[in-house]
């Protein structure tokens, strides 16, 4: 059980000069503590270890899964065009919905609209899959599909702090950081939380933000949306100029100059946050680049990922990226498939443009599913594909669709799921979700479940009162697991 925390404290004097161990020591709220190992001698290690707010932490209960994949499709694609035919839909294209739409919507919509794509099963399962996702679609067995997700917030925006952090009107920690909170790290030299080419909109930082968590919970990003995966790298990690030693030296007193006037300042999120990444980077310069050199990798498992082909190279590279920080001991990795121009938000043009998408991550999610269960990463590695909502079955122009966190899919891989089943369901047309209803904090809830932490248990104390990633609420969905805990 996690324990409610408050803040670290400050040391009440900060004059009194005191060893470069006792200062890392007491800097244990950022990365500092993180280099205390290699720096004191072998018998201060288990010391160190309850310093480290990034010591790995086995769980309260039974886990089937020690890390989370996040394969996010940024923008919100269609249900009804991928994962969750609708034969009504097809029959009735061009009516009206027979019920009410929701109350709040995003923009007016008209007409019923179907899916241009065509459905059919497939694997022992019978999974349904669109001609969209042929690749995934030879993976059905390893999927748990989950018809009846549902939000509250239409806009981009808010849907995507919800998705994230649980909260769509309140700055809040990440599930990431929220893992890391609870878990920590299995490598001393990786952050626990990575989000690779992560968007800058809807939210931006605060969706990879640890929030009022210690800083050390903070996501490490890789590039972001704007930057191809080839290009993706953490800044600054290498340093051609002066050896280790000398800049172990300048950072023991940059750190101890930013303590100080961290102390006379007050708390400073930003100051800590910089405190943080200069003990982060410093740590990383040893490992991270030995994780994204790809240059081992076979050429069987880069055509695996797509990355012979210019069209899925580059959320190929990604998800090869995912996979071995996985098998680094990061805890949760975030892969954003956002290209900044074309999302999977198709007001309009939906059926160029969610061809284009799904051409481009089809081959690699696939290929991922694939490389993990090889090397028998897929059975404690959960994979979690979704987005902030779905769309409507409804059109919005001629060929588009809006907004809809009424009702959508997401599916997870591995970790204790059940492969080839499906849960809940959508109404006959794909607008509500109708059966066995998942809400955003259900999710996040079983999420966490699978990792092994109680969602109402992992707790943080601050601004005189607990709070959760689930904030109130939230269910966990046993049935979606191999057996029930």
């Amino acid at each position: 059980m996690r324990k409610p925390e408050s803040n670290p404290a400050m040391p009440d004097n900060i004059t009194t000069p005191f060893s470069r161990r006792a200062m890392l020591r007491r800097s244990a709220v950022g990365f500092g503590s993180l280099a205390l190992a290699s720096l004191l001698a072998d018998e201060s290690l288990t010391r160190a270890a309850g310093d480290n707010p990034l010591a790995p932490k086995l769980p309260p209960a039974a886990a089937k899964a020690k890390r989370i994949i996040f394969l996010m499709m940024s923008g919100g694609p269609s249900q009804v065009d991928t994962f969750d035919p609708k034969p009504l839909l097809t029959r009735d294209d061009g009516k009206p919905l027979p019920f009410a739409k929701p109350r709040v919507q995003f923009n007016s919509t008209s007409n019923l609209l179907k899916s241009p794509w065509k459905f059919r099963q497939h694997g022992e399962s019978g999974l349904w899959f669109s001609e969209l996702f042929p690749q995934l679609a030879e993976r059905a067995d390893d999927l748990c599909m989950v018809h009846s997700v549902h939000g509250t917030n239409p806009a981009h925006g808010g849907a995507m702090m919800k998705l994230h952090t649980g909260s769509d009107s309140f700055i809040r920690p990440s599930i990431g950081s929220w893992v890391s909170y609870g878990l920590g790290t299995e490598n001393s030299n990786l952050p626990a939380f990575v989000t690779i080419c992560p968007t800058l909109a809807f939210g931006g930082i605060n969706n990879w933000s640890s929030s009022f968590l210690p800083a050390a919970h903070n996501g490490t990003a890789l590039g972001d949306a704007s930057v191809p995966s080839i290009q993706a790298r953490v800044k600054f990690i290498r340093n051609s100029k002066l050896p280790r030693e000398i800049q172990r030296l300048q950072l023991d007193r940059l750190n101890a100059m930013n303590r100080r006037h961290l102390a006379q300042a007050g708390a400073d999120a930003s100051l800590e946050a910089r405190i943080n990444s200069f003990e982060l980077a410093f740590r990383m310069q040893s490992e991270i680049p030995k994780v994204e050199d790809l240059s081992g990798e076979s050429a069987t498992t880069r055509k695996l990922y797509g990355m012979d082909d210019p069209v899925t190279a580059n959320f190929g590279r990604m998800c090869l990226l995912a996979r071995r920080f996985a098998e680094s001991g990061v805890r949760f990795i975030q892969v954003t498939h956002n290209d900044d121009k074309v999302q999977w938000d198709q007001h309009a043009n939906l059926k160029r443009d969610h061809e284009k998408n799904a051409h481009e991550v089809d081959l690699p999610i696939a290929g991922l599913l694939t490389d993990l269960k090889q090397r028998g990463l897929l059975d404690d590695t959960l994979v979690w594909w979704g987005s902030e909502f779905g769309r409507t079955p409804t059109a919005e122009t001629k060929d588009g669709r809006d907004h809809n966190p009424e009702g959508f899919t997401m599916w997870l891989s591995g970790g204790g799921t059940k492969g080839g089943f499906r849960y809940g369901s959508t109404d006959d047309y794909g607008y509500y979700a109708a059966e066995d209803k998942v809400h955003i904090h259900d999710l996040h809830a079983t999420l966490l479940h699978a990792l092994g932490l109680n969602h109402e248990r992992l707790t943080y104390r601050y601004a005189g009162r607990d709070f959760r990633l689930t904030d109130v609420e939230g269910n966990v969905v046993h049935e979606l697991f191999t057996a029930l805990r």
